[in-house]
């Protein structure tokens, strides 16, 4: 990395450049995502659910890496839209699984334009994006080991 004061060095640090694009990332999908009246947190509980149609109110949290303070709400205020119904698990009432409604599932065809814009916007071929992605998850798991 250098000598001392590379070290604390804004442009030379990694989570910086993480952050920073986070916030590049927020600014990208914001107005897409106002179009389809939707957060950036309830777009990811739809990623996940249009994947994998109900799933527990837990194994959601997880999959998005949100607690269940976070989880609950956005999943309350999305079936209060009607875009989603939370039932009893029928062999554990303990669990409570989340299902799309059929506007729900009619949001996914709306959708698929913003991972294609995304694509478009960074420019990056498939095989680098995919790299990109890789390596961030490979970050993620070892922060998330040594934390």
């Amino acid at each position: 990395m250098g000598d001392e004061r590379d070290l604390l060095s804004l442009d030379k640090q990694l989570c910086f450049a993480v952050y920073a694009a986070g916030h590049a990332f927020t600014r990208f999908y914001k107005p897409r995502l106002d179009a389809l009246d939707l957060t950036y947190p309830q777009y990811l509980v739809f990623l996940v659910l249009w994947e994998e149609d109900g799933l527990t109110v837990k194994a959601l949290g997880d999959r998005l890496f949100l607690d269940s303070g976070t989880i609950t709400p956005l999943v309350k205020r999305l079936e209060a839209r009607g875009l989603l119904m939370r039932k009893r698990d029928d062999e554990d009432e303990r669990q409570v699984r989340v299902f799309l409604t059929r506007e729900g599932r009619a949001m996914r065809s709306k959708a698929l334009a913003v991972p294609l814009a995304v694509v478009g916007a960074t420019g990056l071929d498939n095989a680098t994006f995919e790299h990109l992605k890789g390596e961030l998850d490979l970050l993620r798991e070892r922060l998330a080991g040594a934390a």
